[in-house]
């Protein structure tokens, strides 16, 4: 590995160097002079792997894509001043979730700051408290060990293991064009360069588990309970609980970020459609659990949200690779900190029943049994309503397996939760850390990416407005775009808003009357518009075979699809209390 001669890109060098080492070879890029040192020490290393888009935020959410999928995160690198600024809400929602990410903003030296030079703002802890990790690099120095900045990026990736940190870097001019350094690297760092591993080597955390013996026993003795999956990152950890439900023999309710697979839902232990299950009043307050074991993050449905509120068990515990704390509710009795699968495994060899959970399963799984008969008898069929929660049933019965599916963290994520089916082997991704609707495009791409394959996204029209320049990524990585467009902010239709229409639509529908066929025309994407049910799904078909970047619009209307959940909502209802 060479090393370049002048300060800049010799430390520029370093960084890039020292990341792949690290395991870090995706870097995330737009083009901008002051991060020019980086940007070509990136794109000229041999071992990595550069994606450029013009549009900084949309660069930042795909590197937050990527991290979605995958162990070592993305590396986004951005110029400086307001272009740094577009990253802050990937950096949130990165922070909330604990999507690795590493953010490397160029900045002007420190004689410029505070002396109104051209794009220079201040960039310290631009993201505030929601990086892990901040370090101002100073400008590159001969007269600095080289050390500093390979050490310095050692600890910056090993904090990155959850969440994102922040590396301003700042370089002074001549940026690119500069003289060879006559010393060269000093000798221990030619030691370092003849090598391949990281100046500092960081051993993975290990998340020592308390002895689980009592608390198993404890859940025992409240039990019959039930297992809660919130999101999780990784197949594996998704495929623990479900073989943790099964040892246990409580129902499994598995949040839709929960890398559950659909093969357990014949299992006889997880529960399908709990959301719309839990809206019956008689069967929720039939069924309250005294014991609640969630395993893992948040998760989407407020109706078990409102029902564990309810309900306030006894015992909840609570089990995550973090300590930080998941608790809106503050019902969380015990916290356990460790890996999933440790957990699961662990907490499986304590487990000693102290009740028989067979009826009490039995009535869970057999009431999300019949709701799924029924929403199959109104919306599997070729005719009917080319409605909203059609669309996300049968993208998720139709998706293939193995693909990606990233999901608007709106109305498309609550409808794949309560109507989806299927979904053999697919990572589901969402921007639910801060549920914003803004990057769902780039990180959809982000996520396909990293997962090397094909993907599609779900989205309503706000999200993809919110997005539009990220439609290059789209059509640079081949993904299936479906865009949900009944003309403004759906999900505000179902809230109350005592104020006449035109009021409600000027400031909170968002209407805007616009299609996206000129859209999918200006960014080379094949475009579709079906009318019917079976045309969708002709559509969808045709697209995830590798016909190429496709965006498909489905047109709804915003309160026909409120009186559609409505009577889903009361289909679920009376088909769960007629028993």
């Amino acid at each position: 590995m060479g090393i370049p001669g002048g300060i800049n890109a010799q430390w520029a060098g370093l960084i890039v160097e020292e990341l792949v080492r690290c395991g870090v070879k995706t870097f995330v890029f737009s083009p901008g002079f002051r991060s020019a040192p980086l940007n070509l020490a990136a794109h000229e290393h041999p071992d990595t792997k550069c994606i450029v888009h013009f549009d900084e935020r949309g660069s930042a959410f795909f590197a937050l894509g990527y991290g979605r999928t995958n162990i070592s995160p993305a590396a986004w690198i951005t110029t400086s001043g307001t272009a740094a600024v577009n990253g802050y809400p990937a950096v949130v929602e990165a922070s909330m979730d604990g999507v690795p990410l590493i953010c490397l903003t160029a900045d002007r030296p420190p004689e410029l700051r505070e002396t109104k030079a051209n794009q220079t703002i201040d960039q310290v802890k631009l993201f505030g408290s929601y990086p892990k990790w901040f370090v101002d690099l100073p400008p590159p120095d001969n007269a600095l060990d080289g050390a500093y900045v390979l050490t310095t990026i050692d600890q910056a990736v090993a904090r990155a293991r959850s969440g994102p940190v922040h590396l301003n870097c700042m370089f002074r001019e001549p940026l690119v064009y500069e003289q060879p350094t006559a010393a060269g690297l000093p000798h221990h760092l030619k030691i370092w360069q003849a090598g391949k591993e990281p100046f500092t080597t960081y051993t993975p955390p290990e998340c020592t588990l308390p002895d689980l013996t009592l608390l198993a026993r404890k859940a025992a003795v409240h039990g019959p309970g039930i297992i809660v999956a919130g999101r999780v990152r990784r197949p594996e950890e998704g495929r623990a609980i479900s073989q943790l439900a099964k040892k246990l023999g409580w129902p499994l309710l598995a949040d839709i970020g929960a890398q559950v697979s659909v093969e357990s839902a014949g299992s006889g232990i997880t529960v399908q459609h709990f959301d719309l299950l839990l809206k019956s009043e008689s069967f929720a307050s039939a069924h309250e659990p005294r014991a609640v074991l969630h395993i893992g993050g948040p998760f989407v449905s407020k109706s078990l949200l409102q029902h564990l509120a309810r309900c306030r068990p006894d015992f909840y515990m609570l089990a995550a690779p973090t300590g930080e704390r998941i608790d809106p509710l503050h019902c969380v009795t015990h916290r356990v900190v460790g890996e999933i699968p440790d957990f699961c495994a662990t907490f499986g060899r304590k487990w000693q029943p102290k009740h028989r959970a067979s009826a009490w399963t039995r009535a869970w799984c057999h009431a999300g049994e019949r709701i799924e008969q029924a929403l199959e008898s109104v919306l599997d069929g070729p005719t009917g309503e080319l409605g909203e929660p059609f669309v996300i049933r049968a993208v998720s019965r139709l998706i293939p397996a193995h693909h990606t599916l990233t999901i608007a963290s709106s109305m498309p994520v609550r409808d794949l939760q309560m109507f989806g089916c299927g979904l053999h082997d697919t990572h589901v991704a969402s921007n639910r850390g801060a549920s914003g609707i803004d990057g769902t495009v780039a990180t959809a791409a982000g996520v396909a990416a990293g997962k090397g394959g094909g993907g599609t996204a779900l989205l309503g029209d706000l999200a993809l407005l919110h997005d539009l320049n990220s439609l290059a990524l789209i059509r640079e990585f081949g993904l299936t775009l479906i865009v949900l467009n009944n003309n403004g902010g759906g999900i505000f239709n179902f809230l109350p808003f005592n104020r006449p229409f035109d009021t409600f639509e000027r400031v909170v529908g968002t209407p805007h009357g616009l299609d996206f066929r000129h859209a999918a025309q200006m960014f080379g994407l094949n475009y579709e518009k079906p009318a019917s049910r079976s045309a969708f799904e002709d559509a969808y078909a045709q697209a995830v075979k590798g016909r190429g970047a496709t965006l498909i619009e489905i047109v709804t209307d915003r309160e026909q699809n409120v009186t559609f959940h409505r009577e889903l909502y009361d289909l679920a209802k009376q088909t769960v209390e007629q028993n």
